[in-house]
């Protein structure tokens, strides 16, 4: 499945070759797929690893940047997250960095897998506020480390009603994008937070957080990681259930401010989503209109 235009080809007999030049002692372990983003590939190497390859240059930069924090950000952490055990160097077959990492066992957080939605909110929103207290060690919003979800609304308003007008033309009235652009516009009259600048994971959405036995077990994927403002990190809880987002807004005892600007950054999120990968990835469109769905039905109940 191609996402984008400037896409890598990867399939296994790509690993293999990568593996067999850099990593000769795995190069003969058992290989199949084991899912794919919108800018990673993954395979499952032997019982205990997992080779993950971005799909274009500009998401390797994603994939250096987990090789470099996760070692340090991992000890301060209380939950497992990935841990790179080989940095991938460029080759003429795939000429972008790659990393092979420990496979972590759990599965997505869904309705299959967690019995407790409110436990779930509660857990989700302690890993949060561990993550936001963590020290930066150094790090600022420079390079990398700063991704528009760390900074204001104001800067993304161009493109995110560029996309809702998109969606308008393309999806109709099976959503009703005038109220998700009304949410979008109160949200910019806001007064922007002077808050402290913290480590943000980006993309803390059910399928980076893994289950085990009914509870979050760990987080995966930091291709997003940043340091910024805090309120975009809590613009995933439209994908979860209402029970798991009231409990997660109760614990962090967020302020209505904060609340809408999250559902704000949720709404560029998704309408971004549909826009981008509308042709080429429709279980992340299907995604992308579920989260807007549920921001509508939130809107309506408040």
């Amino acid at each position: 499945m191609t996402l984008h235009k400037n896409e890598i080809p990867v399939d296994e007999s790509l690993v293999r070759s990568l593996l067999r030049g850099q990593c000769p002692d795995w190069a003969d372990l058992p290989l199949s797929p084991a899912g794919a983003g919108t800018d990673n590939v993954m395979y499952r190497l032997g019982d205990d690893l997992l080779v993950r390859l971005p799909r274009t240059a500009d998401t390797a930069r994603s994939v250096r940047k987990e090789q470099e924090w996760l070692p340090r950000l991992a000890p301060l952490l209380s939950r497992p997250v990935p841990e790179p055990v080989h940095a991938g160097a460029p080759t003429g077959a795939f000429p972008v960095v790659w990393s092979v990492y420990r496979w972590i066992d759990g599965a997505q957080a869904g309705p299959d897998t967690v019995r407790d939605w409110a436990g779930f909110g509660a857990d989700l929103a302690a890993l949060v506020r561990e993550l936001h207290s963590t020290d930066l060690m150094g790090a600022s919003r420079t390079g990398d480390l700063s991704w528009y979800r760390g900074g204001g609304l104001r800067d993304c308003d161009e493109w995110v009603v560029r996309c809702l007008e998109d969606c308008r033309a393309t999806v109709g009235p099976v959503l009703d994008f005038d109220t998700l652009e009304r949410l979008w516009r109160d949200a910019l009259v806001l007064p922007e937070p002077a808050v402290p600048h913290v480590w943000l994971h980006g993309d803390l959405k059910p399928t980076n957080l893994l289950v085990r036995e009914g509870r979050l077990h760990a987080v995966i994927d930091f291709g997003c990681l940043s340091v910024g403002i805090p309120d975009a990190e809590h613009s995933t809880v439209w994908d979860l259930p209402p029970r798991a987002r009231e409990v997660y807004w109760d614990t962090l005892d967020l302020d209505g401010p904060i609340w809408h600007r999250a559902r704000a950054w949720a709404i560029a999120v998704g309408v971004s989503g549909i826009s981008y990968y509308r042709d080429t990835y429709p279980a992340f469109v299907a995604e992308c209109e579920a989260r807007l769905r549920a921001i509508l039905a939130d809107a309506v109940g408040r």
